[in-house]
């Protein structure tokens, strides 16, 4: 189960995404795109065009972690990817959560 700590700042990165990259691809958007550092320990997601997978990464003590999950229900975050923005932050309280609560 992912159980981020309370300091870990979650990037959405709002274009589609080729779910085909692992984690070498996405670390270098992370880079050259987001213009953060992959790793710090902050949680990274991207979504496919479909908004119905999405993966996770981050970095854990010693190395990449990767998670993908696909959506069955109305995806999670097709609100906040009709924005114009390349990425999106979220505060503790709204992080991952359709209601943010």
């Amino acid at each position: 189960m992912l159980k981020p700590s309370s300091s870990v700042r979650v990037f959405l990165y709002n274009q589609p995404m080729d779910m085909r990259k692992s984690i070498d691809g996405l670390a270098l958007i992370v880079e050259q795109q987001l213009e953060q550092r992959p790793f710090d320990g902050d949680l990274f997601v991207f979504c496919n065009r479909q908004r119905d997978k999405i993966k996770l990464l981050y970095w854990e003590r010693n190395g990449f972690v990767l998670w993908y999950k696909r959506l069955e229900i109305k995806p999670l975050f097709a609100s906040i990817l009709r924005k114009n923005r390349s990425h999106q932050s979220f505060p503790r309280d709204e992080r991952l959560s359709p209601t943010g609560s």
